[in-house]
């Protein structure tokens, strides 16, 4: 599933205070979703004592707290875990088996120079983040992607610009006092391999990527993927075999109308964003040919592509435009449709128009 880039979610280093050592070993009867977050933690880190960013009294960042255990295997990294998307202290909420939002976050950054200490600027990173989740009120799940909208350290020049959630390949779901957590990892992608995402599948691709990038660290120095052939191959057969999961991309016009016609059914006039044509082209020939629909949600409205069952036919129901495309007529609009200003007619489906603004 794919969601909005939260806003300023790409983090400098001036933002947030330094971390410090934390003892994880003890136990507050006052906190009992913070105290399974540690225990979950000591079984991996039995002797290590992370560092611990703590938000002030009074401070505005969302999480509580953030700790950062230093990693040397497989590759030298710095390995993240929130607190505060879980009920750490008192059960609010009203689902008795899950702990707040169901989750903690963890990020695993390369730490190629083996500094003493983890950078400022991912401690804010993982702040955004619970910005976006606690004013949107929506979460995350595994197999969700966004784009950042730049890099994620915003004063780097990393082709690092989206990010994908696994679980955490260490951390196992825990039952907390006040319900179950699940540990999701942030993995770094870049903008090609965030477009590979949805030819494909999120997860399935992230397995692939797993072969190249241990416990899928996030390294901000690294360039994509897709460069080497043997990846490459391996997605596009992937997308070739199952075709795309993304079932809706999101856009910033969506627009229709049906136009009388004197003894002949009407004319649908059905009118798309410039800046979704690309996305649109990629994906189609991904979805309806495997049996699969395909939504385009507007601000206000939505068109839904679909395979025909008995020809091509426009049907507005439920508040939604019904286009039913067979594999000509799903050639023909992939072959012509372009991401410029014009009207595109579809081969086979005289009663259709694309019109892009």
């Amino acid at each position: 599933m794919q969601y909005t880039s939260p806003s300023a979610m790409a983090a400098s280093e001036s933002e947030h205070g330094p971390a410090h050592r934390l003892d994880t070993h003890g136990s507050d009867a006052g906190a009992p979703g913070w105290d399974a977050i540690n225990h979950a933690l000591n079984r991996v880190y039995p002797r290590q004592s992370p560092w611990h960013s703590s938000a002030p009294a009074g401070d505005a960042a969302p999480l509580p707290g953030i700790s950062a255990y230093k990693r040397i295997t497989p590759l030298p990294h710095w390995h993240f875990v929130t607190y505060g998307f879980s009920e750490l202290f008192d059960k609010r909420s009203d689902d008795a088996e899950i702990s707040g939002y169901g989750f903690e976050l963890t990020f695993r950054l390369a730490n190629p120079d083996d500094a003493d200490e983890p950078p400022r600027w991912a401690l804010n990173f993982l702040q955004n983040l619970a910005r976006y989740v606690f004013e949107s009120g929506h979460g995350f799940h595994a197999g969700h992607y966004l784009s950042a909208g730049g890099p994620i350290a915003a004063d780097s020049d990393s082709a690092i610009r989206a990010l994908a959630f696994v679980h955490d390949p260490e951390l196992a779901p825990i039952d907390s006092d006040n319900g179950r957590v699940e540990f999701l990892q942030i993995v770094g992608l870049t903008n090609e391999e965030e477009f590979a995402l949805k030819r494909w599948s999120t997860l399935k691709v992230l397995e692939v990527f797993h072969d190249y990038l241990p416990l899928w660290i996030t390294d901000l120095e690294r360039g994509s993927l897709l460069a080497d052939p043997e990846i490459a191959a391996r997605l596009a057969g992937g997308s070739a075999r199952e075709g795309s999961s993304v079932g809706t991309i999101y856009a910033d016009h969506v627009d229709w109308e049906q136009r009388k016609r004197l003894l002949r059914a009407p004319t649908t006039v059905l009118s798309l964003s410039a800046r979704q044509v690309g996305e649109l082209l990629a994906l189609l020939p991904l979805r309806l040919p495997f049996g699969n629909a395909f939504g385009v949600v507007g601000p206000e409205r939505r068109a839904v592509f679909e395979p025909a069952v008995r020809g091509n036919e426009a049907e507005v129901a439920d508040g939604a435009l019904h286009l039913r495309l067979d594999e000509r007529a799903v050639r023909s609009l992939v072959s012509r449709l372009r991401a410029q200003a014009g009207i595109y007619e579809v081969d086979g489906f005289a009663a259709l128009q694309v019109e892009v603004r």
